[in-house]
Formats: C-alpha cells, sequence, structure tokens
C-alpha cells in the first residue's frame, strides 16, 4: 500500500463523524517527507479538530513506523478560499456563494452557486447585453466533468 493509501486509511479510523470529510491529501518535497491533509466539514472545521486529527494521525503514523526514522512535516487544516473546491459536499456548503468555475475548455464562468445536483451544477450568472446598458440573469449548467476548477470568491458586501 502506498503512503497516501495508508494516509487516507488511517483518516477513515481517525475521523469518524459523518459531518467531516477529506478534501484531499497532498504529499511532497523530493523525499515525500511533508504531508498536508485538508479537511472540511458541513457546518466548517475548527482548530481543535485538526489538531486533534493531527495528532492521532501522527501517532499511528510514528506507531506503524511509516516513516522509519526520518522527519517529517504534518499539516492537518481546512482547505480554505485559495484551494478549489474538491467533491459535491464542498460545492452544497457553498449554494449562495460567488465562484468562478474554470471549464477543461478555458470558459469562465462567475456568478451566484444556486443548485448542486448529481453530475452538474447550476450558477446564475450576469451577462451584459450587446450594445446595451441591460444586465441580464442567465442560468448556467456546468457537468462536473467538464469543471477543471472552481474557486469561492470572497465578497465583501
Amino acid at each position: 500500500m502506498d503512503l497516501e493509501a495508508k494516509i487516507n486509511a488511517y483518516l477513515q479510523e481517525i475521523i469518524t463523524d459523518p459531518n467531516y470529510f477529506i478534501v484531499d491529501i497532498v504529499i511532497s518535497g523530493s523525499d515525500k517527507r511533508k504531508i498536508m491533509i485538508l479537511l472540511d466539514g458541513d457546518e466548517g472545521v475548527d482548530i481543535d479538530f485538526c489538531a486533534s486529527v493531527s495528532r492521532q494521525l501522527s501517532a499511528r503514523l510514528e506507531e506503524d513506523e511509516v516513516m522509519g526514522e526520518q522527519p517529517y512535516i504534518l499539516e492537518v487544516s481546512s482547505p480554505g478560499l485559495d484551494h478549489p473546491l474538491a467533491n459535491e459536499r464542498q460545492y452544497k456548503k457553498n449554494i449562495g456563494r460567488e465562484v468562478k468555475v474554470e471549464t477543461i475548455d478555458d470558459t469562465i464562468i462567475t456568478g451566484e452557486l444556486l443548485k448542486v445536483e448529481p453530475g452538474f451544477i447550476l450558477v446564475s450568472q450576469q451577462i451584459k447585453e450587446k450594445g446595451s446598458k441591460k444586465i441580464k440573469e442567465e442560468e448556467v449548467s456546468i457537468p462536473f466533468q467538464s469543471i477543471k476548477k472552481t474557486k469561492v470568491l470572497v465578497s465583501f458586501k
């Protein structure tokens, strides 16, 4: 079993509350000694939860001597706004927020995330009519398989 699969298996045992989920496991560095775990929850993730997961995961890695004697860096956190949405639960959590969706054909769609259904999302996009100052709302259905990345936009309204 490779390192990522082993870490994922440990996390499945550690995270028993169904309100929390794994967003990403990133293993980096030339010697694969930096491990970043990104977690999210239906109601968000607090620092105490991340610290608890970090302590439990670190104990498991050391107990099973997964990383050997070499030092490693373990970070457990929430994805933050700069990290693209990675799964359907994250999309559902952000309904009503402004998003920027980049499709695999490099089309950019910016607007309010209205709906998340199996297989697609629905975004309300404002479009300026040609030759006019009028702005109309257009709902755009975007299949998940055509999404390259989606980021939540910060609003200071």
